[in-house]
């Protein structure tokens, strides 16, 4: 277990969508690593329109488990966060865990890829639904809570490179991490008074169930009919300025980290990139 001078969210509760797997469980099992009880959100369900597999009930359980294994708590919730009864499931949690000091907004799918005038509606809303306005309903879920503890609290958001530069084939995606960074600016003005600060995280591509699977692969690899991951290695270590074609969930995992420590407790309203150099990559 890591030594309690470098446990840097102590006492904290903290919320996590997305929570089963990926980032989501990194994110979760990083801050119970560092002091946190955790708040564990998945609708660990299939969703139609997304043609890779989700996380299962299972997932979500071994997500507790490995908090549980750091002497944290975990409370474990299974929704979407499209359902209105997200707030709800919500707050009972935070009334069993004692309040709630970080939010992390997490939860994402990334749809089939294809132009964007081809998409249909429910293909279209699968992805908007879920990627912004899950944002939405996981904040209106929290943010009373922050505020009516009256400690402060970090909301961290997680959006990606195509919340700041479009990516052809996945503007459905494109457009909901946009809107992410939208949402948390405005929710940063919103919240400032109550000491609550909201930021947005931009990875580069990270190898996850999200993007380590056929239907993704192929975005990056058209030329193939059924692409892996490791075919597109080539294509997204160009995609980079640094010499690597992803980072691993940890490395979003130690920004997630920071934003949640008093260490940031001046940053707000910010949008943090976690890229290896993506953004500023000229070959890219």
């Amino acid at each position: 277990m890591t030594g309690t001078s470098q446990r840097r969210v102590a006492g904290k509760i903290a919320l996590v969508t997305g929570a089963a797997r990926g980032q989501g469980r990194s994110h979760a099992v990083t801050l119970a690593e560092h002091g946190a009880d955790v708040i564990l959100v998945d609708a660990v369900r299939t969703i139609d329109t997304i043609g890779y597999s989700m996380p299962t009930p299972d997932d979500l359980k071994d997500t507790a488990r490995a908090v549980e294994a750091l002497d944290r708590r975990a409370v474990v919730i299974e929704a979407d966060v499209r359902d209105d009864e997200l707030g709800s499931l919500v707050g009972d949690a935070v009334a069993e865990l004692g309040g709630l000091d970080v939010v992390v907004a997490n939860a994402g799918v990334v749809g089939s890829p294809k132009p964007s005038w081809e998409l249909s509606r429910d293909e279209w809303s699968a992805v908007v639904d879920i990627n912004l306005t899950g944002v939405w309903q996981t904040t209106k879920a929290s943010v009373p809570h922050l505020i009516a503890d009256g400690r402060g609290g970090s909301i961290i958001a997680i959006s990606s490179i195509a919340g700041l530069r479009g990516i052809p084939n996945v503007a459905q995606y494109c457009a909901a991490k946009h809107g992410v960074v939208g949402l948390a600016t405005a929710l940063a003005n919103e919240v400032a008074e109550h000491r609550i600060r909201v930021n947005t995280i931009h990875p580069t591509n990270v190898r996850t169930p999200m993007i380590d699977n056929p239907v993704t692969a192929k975005v990056f690899r058209p030329d193939l009919e059924e692409p892996t991951l490791d075919d597109s290695s080539d294509v997204l270590r160009r995609i980079n300025m640094l010499p690597v074609p992803w980072v691993e969930s940890a490395d979003i995992s130690q920004a997630v980290l920071w934003l949640a420590s008093d260490e940031s407790r001046y940053v707000t309203g910010a949008a943090v990139p976690v890229d290896a150099g993506m953004l500023s990559n000229y070959a890219g």
